[in-house]
């Protein structure tokens, strides 16, 4: 993998050459002050200062002793002037004018990643936010940012930064309706679609079934048509939603390999799909098959996934099952 296969998948390269065909988002550089609000783990969880008195956990009570309950008594030893909280009024105002724009709820991203993993710190469970201290929220509680922000091109063959010269925060269209059975991950190898696999592996969907087909021959023409001469890199994988109308939304990319999910697949045999020129659509087709570890949010490499580790059986498991399937006479086996 090289540096410039990893800086085409930020979402700010990549989104302004489809944005025609992918849900609307507005980008913002941001200050490396608040990258380094981010990356500071030296002192107290401390949230910004809204200039607009917005509270990103509005039902949490406040003990009004809490103050007395965190004085440093003189002689103590540890006199420290407590921390105070930091703001960053210019982007704030920025965020809430593009929230408002996109229908006043947005999912936030970084360059590469959303903050998946802290979406159970949020009032509503999920990604929605509606206001720059939940997006604050998210991305200061989450860890898998910490790829983004720190070890971004750590799998990269020529490795000479260590970040990107910018950090950005995508604010995207927040569609309550999105159902996760029709969200799929492409992989692109030699600049053809050499695979499709379902995204959410978690699930047995078993109206997927009748449309697999369909969707298959519907995700060959948009990447023909869509993709395949806009993305500049060989390798590659990219995320696709498919509306009830059977219009196809571009989500995301990702770089081959590396810290990128192969979800149903693993890697050689993807590699193996490329040599034996065809498409190979996998989605889970029992109860028995599906992955519930994948619903994790951490990057790929920093799972245990060595030979012996629970993760590395829990996949020799489902990758037998998966087999099991593709070779039944109702896969056509």
């Amino acid at each position: 993998m090289k540096e410039d296969e990893v800086n085409r998948c930020q979402i700010q390269e990549w989104y302004p050459k489809v944005k025609s065909v992918s849900i609307r988002t507005l980008i913002h550089e941001l200050p490396e002050s608040f990258v380094e609000y981010l990356l500071d783990d030296s002192g107290p969880f401390l949230l910004p200062v809204s200039i607009s008195n917005e509270d990103a956990l509005p039902n949490r009570v406040h003990n009004p002793y809490e103050e007395e309950d965190y004085q440093v008594l003189e002689g103590s030893g540890d006199e420290a002037e407590p921390s105070s909280p930091p703001s960053f009024p210019e982007l704030e105002l920025k965020l809430k004018e593009s929230i408002e724009s996109l229908g006043g709820a947005v999912f936030p991203k970084l360059n590469w990643s959303a903050p998946k993993d802290s979406a159970w710190i949020s009032t509503s469970g999920t990604l929605r936010c509606t206001s720059f201290s939940e997006i604050a929220l998210l991305l200061r509680s989450s860890d898998s940012l910490i790829h983004d922000l720190c070890h971004a091109y750590d799998s990269c063959d020529d490795k000479t930064l260590s970040r990107p010269q910018s950090f950005f925060l995508a604010l995207r269209k927040w569609y309550p309706s999105l159902r996760p059975e029709m969200e799929f991950r492409c992989f692109v190898r030699g600049q053809s679609l050499v695979g499709i696999s379902q995204r959410e592996v978690t699930t047995y969907y078993p109206a997927l079934l009748e449309k697999k087909n369909d969707l298959e021959v519907l995700m060959q023409e948009f990447f023909d048509n869509n993709v395949r001469q806009k993305f500049e890199s060989e390798n590659y994988t990219f995320d696709v939603y498919v509306t009830n109308d059977e219009r196809v939304k571009i989500l995301d990319f990702n770089p081959w390999g590396a810290f990128t999910l192969p979800l149903l697949f693993n890697w050689e045999e993807l590699e193996q799909n490329e040599e034996a020129n065809g498409i190979e659509f996998r989605i889970v087709e029992s109860q028995c098959a599906v992955r519930p570890g994948l619903k994790t949010a951490v990057p790929y490499d920093y799972l245990d996934t060595s030979p012996g580790s629970g993760w590395d059986q829990f996949l020799r498991n489902a990758d037998e099952e998966l087999q099991q399937q593709i070779r039944s006479p109702e896969a056509g086996g």
